[in-house]
């Protein structure tokens, strides 16, 4: 970090600029010019230091005092405080939730303690525009270790021998897959960098291209070099601006200093990169979905084999690996394969990202080792429930996973076992529900988002996936029978048997997973036509205690239809045949009178 003796790192992936750290940013750096202490301070903008929920984050060092929720306004108390006399500003540093005491190191934090960033050990650290703060870090030492020692079956051996398995979902052992595409004969090979990053509520792929794009470039020349290809190209979805301008930096930066291109390192290996943009659609992030998109034609799989090792960008072999799994590669070629072995369980080696999200107090980006288990994920680290309600389930895999309950927190987080419990790694995604949630409302939610994104190729998921998605809504609207619950596990089990694609093979997880560990809630919703958690708006009537109700009229001042009924400071009722059960006179009563029935 040179000359400077203090460096104040923002925060400058999406979520924070959505809460204003780039206004931050500037301020920060006009008040230091001002003050005249650009020679002894540097404002560095830096990538998502993953605890979302207290953004905007501002980090000062060498001293490592972490500020959080910190506004425009904040920038000049936080130079005059702590850069100029010398004090931290203790209401912006991160209290503990149990003491409620103030910590000034992110080390201390629960959020941080059990993390491992291996992925993600330079977003937050460096400046992801500036090619000279990641070769500080050990940048593009590991192609040139690949390039000059390993030679390309070297590189391989590392990658098989380090037990790194595919982080897009699938899990397949990345070193084999190498080594099927350097097998393949051919006059050119592609490496594939799957940045189509689909799951509701996931965003670790993204996160890691906007902090650290090298170390994506870095790993394509080194799988590239490894499997005989020349060119590399990263499929990233248009919604990623962010991403897709930092990358672009660095293509451009990595070109300038010899690193993409022609006879990189003087080894005479070529190798270059380019951007191909998707449209957003789910089913891309199937592989050959994926590659026949970036070939121009409609985003669709295809049976395989044969699989793109062997015929795939325009009937070339072509390796695929998402951006997580990319990101892994420099650190296991420079510090080894028994070192990364030694991180995780038996058969899922290293760490795991993880967006944390839903009713959980830290939301966020995390990272990791593999076998550590759900309670430690959700409460240690995520502090647990954010409502102060019990909880109820996680959702791990995306659309293509399964609803894990309290009798799974224990569960130590690897592939094997989320697939023994119902449930898959997927990408990362994992989304927390309390009491209040409807578990067949949530199968509702990941099924309709299928039917949505379905390509429509194969009758088991184009038409499969619309009747479980009907059956569902018929049962939240109380209409369902007993009929309809054998009829959803039958319908399941042959979609999983016959659809074309992993998207469609895994699209009846949710609800498998559901009325498995919570089949008591379906039946209430056929047997009973209530809900449980009072979230299907068909099966709950609001009505209002007379005894506790104070007559207030917030209710009233609320509801947008006039269902509201009654004088001021006596007690009011509901005409539940106007109550169109927009729940507002509920969410505003501070009396606790309203109730779901």
């Amino acid at each position: 970090m040179g000359r400077f003796t203090t460096h104040i790192l923002v925060c400058g992936g999406t979520g924070c600029r959505a809460s204003e750290s780039e206004m931050i940013l500037k301020k920060m750096e006009h008040a230091v010019r001002e003050r005249g202490l650009s020679d002894d301070v540097q404002v560095i903008k830096t990538g998502c230091f993953g605890f979302c929920e207290k953004g905007p984050i501002v980090k000062f060092m060498p001293d490592n005092t972490f500020y959080v929720e910190v506004t425009p306004a904040d920038v000049d108390p936080l130079l005059d405080e702590h850069v100029i006399k010398g004090r931290r500003v203790d209401r912006l540093l991160y209290k503990d939730p149990v003491t409620g005491e103030p910590i000034s190191d992110s080390k201390h934090m629960g959020f941080y303690r059990k993390q491992l960033r291996i992925a993600l050990r330079n977003s937050g650290f460096i400046d992801p525009e500036n090619i000279d703060e990641y070769l500080a870090r050990d940048g593009y030492e590991a192609l040139g270790k690949s390039l000059h020692q390993l030679g390309a079956q070297g590189v391989i051996e590392e990658v098989k021998g380090s037990g790194l398995r595919g982080r897009g979902g699938g899990g397949f052992p990345t070193g084999l897959k190498w080594q099927y595409a350097r097998a393949s004969q051919s006059d050119e090979k592609f490496v594939v960098c799957n940045a189509d990053e689909g799951d509701p509520g996931a965003f670790m792929d993204r996160s890691i291209l906007e902090g650290d794009p090298h170390s994506i470039l870095e790993a394509m020349a080194i799988c590239g070099f490894a499997i005989g290809a020349s060119k590399g190209l990263v499929y990233i979805r248009a919604e990623y601006p962010l991403a897709i301008q930092r990358l672009l930096i660095a293509i451009e930066q990595a070109r300038q200093y010899g690193l993409l291109g022609k006879n990189i390192m003087g080894s005479g290996f070529d190798f270059d990169v380019e951007l191909k943009y998707g449209a957003g659609a789910f089913v891309c992030g199937e592989e050959t979905a994926l590659i026949h998109s970036m070939e121009g034609r409609r985003g669709e799989p295809t049976v395989k084999p044969p699989f793109p090792a062997e015929s795939g960008y325009y009937g070339k072999p072509t390796n695929v690996n998402n951006v997580e799994t990319l990101a892994n590669i420099p650190v296991i070629i420079n510090r080894g394969a028994a070192w990364f072995s030694k991180i995780g369980t038996e058969n899922s080696k290293g760490t795991k990202v993880f967006a944390l999200a839903g009713k959980i107090r830290n939301v966020g980006l995390i990272e990791v080792p593999m076998g550590t288990t759900l309670r430690e994920v959700i409460y240690e680290i995520g502090g647990g429930i954010s409502s102060g309600k019990e909880f109820k389930a996680v959702q791990t895999g995306g659309p293509s996973g399964g609803c894990l309950t309290r009798e799974h927190l224990d569960v130590p987080i690897d592939y094997d076992n989320l697939l023994e419990n119902g449930s898959m790694m997927g990408s990362g995604g994992m989304i927390i529900m309390d009491e209040e949630d409807c578990m067949v409302s949530i199968a509702k939610f990941y099924l309709d988002f299928t039917v949505e994104e379905s390509c429509g190729k194969c009758t088991p998921c184009r038409i499969g996936n619309k009747r479980l998605y009907e059956t569902l809504e018929k049962i939240t609207q109380g209409k369902g029978s007993l009929d309809d619950l054998d009829r959803l596990r039958d319908l399941s089990t042959v979609i999983k048997d016959t659809a074309l694609c992993g998207l469609g093979q895994t699209s009846p997880n949710p609800v498998l997973s559901t009325l498995d560990n919570f089949y008591d809630e379906y039946l209430a919703h056929v047997s009973e036509k209530r809900c449980p958690a009072g979230q299907c708006k068909d099966l709950i009537t609001y009505v209002i205690d007379h005894d506790v109700c104070k007559g207030c009229t917030l209710c009233a001042r609320n509801c947008p239809v006039d269902a509201v009924r009654g004088e001021r400071k006596m007690p009011h009722t509901i005409d539940v045949s106007l109550c169109i059960k927009c729940g507002l006179c509920y969410e505003n009563c501070k009396f606790g009178a309203i109730s779901k029935v």
